[in-house]
């Protein structure tokens, strides 16, 4: 059998966490957020409730079965070939959900049909992100409200362990991006709750570069970690 590498879009931006380890970032998948706040935050804003959702770089399509439950209509978009497979593998069955090749920048979604956006750790990270931000000013209907979930680095357990993986990263000039495009912001604290310290160490090395990974799983015994989140949406 040739094994043939999968053709991604060009102007796809890779992410090495789930692309090259989707199987362990499906564990990690399972361990964010247990109890459902970024999911009641959302909701708090604009319920999904009978809306046509939208999930930006859907991955595997975790989220898409949830969204689905409640959702008139979801389309998941995603860059990466075999994790759009895997997640039309994930909603086979379910007719008012599609699978989309397609990335941020170019979203295959017609204008002004979508009245909830997610994208959740995926593509939206602060300055760079402005032609993913058109595309989104593009497809939103009138009313509609776009969501994007990413780390807060200046709190948290979390927080402390991204802030040294990314030295140069700048919160503040973050948040100054997101308000200067109109996105308001919710500070939330989640939580990776692990039932497996495996599944956890496997987690952690996806996720830092190796020698902080290895002094992370030796100083934190837990299967908990505290986890600030920020939560930035327009309503359009």
């Amino acid at each position: 059998m040739i094994h043939r590498r999968p053709v991604i879009p060009g102007d796809a931006i890779p992410s090495p966490n789930i692309w090259k380890h989707p199987h362990t970032y499906e564990l990690e998948n399972d361990a964010v957020d247990p109890d459902g706040v970024i999911a009641a935050a959302m909701g708090r804003v604009r319920p999904i409730d009978d809306a046509h959702v939208l999930d930006v770089g859907c991955g595997t399509g975790y989220h898409l079965p949830g969204f689905a439950s409640r959702a008139r209509r979801v389309t998941g978009v995603e860059p990466h070939p075999r994790l759009a497979e895997a997640a039309r593998g994930r909603v086979r069955g379910l007719d008012h959900v599609r699978v989309l090749d397609g990335t941020a920048q170019n979203l295959p979604v017609p204008d002004a049909t979508v009245e909830v956006a997610h994208a959740r750790w995926a593509y939206f990270f602060g300055p760079g992100c402005e032609p993913g931000l058109g595309e989104l000013d593009r497809v939103m209907r009138r009313g509609g409200v776009a969501f994007v979930i990413d780390n807060d680095a200046t709190r948290s357990t979390f927080g402390v362990w991204f802030r040294r993986s990314l030295p140069s990263y700048d919160p503040g000039a973050v948040e100054r991006f997101w308000t200067a495009h109109g996105f308001h912001r919710e500070a939330l604290t989640m939580r990776w709750e692990f039932t497996d310290r495996r599944d956890f160490e496997a987690v952690v090395r996806i996720e830092f570069p190796a020698a902080l990974a290895a002094e992370i799983i030796d100083s934190h015994r837990g299967l908990s970690v505290d986890y600030a989140v920020n939560v930035w949406w327009k309503r359009y």
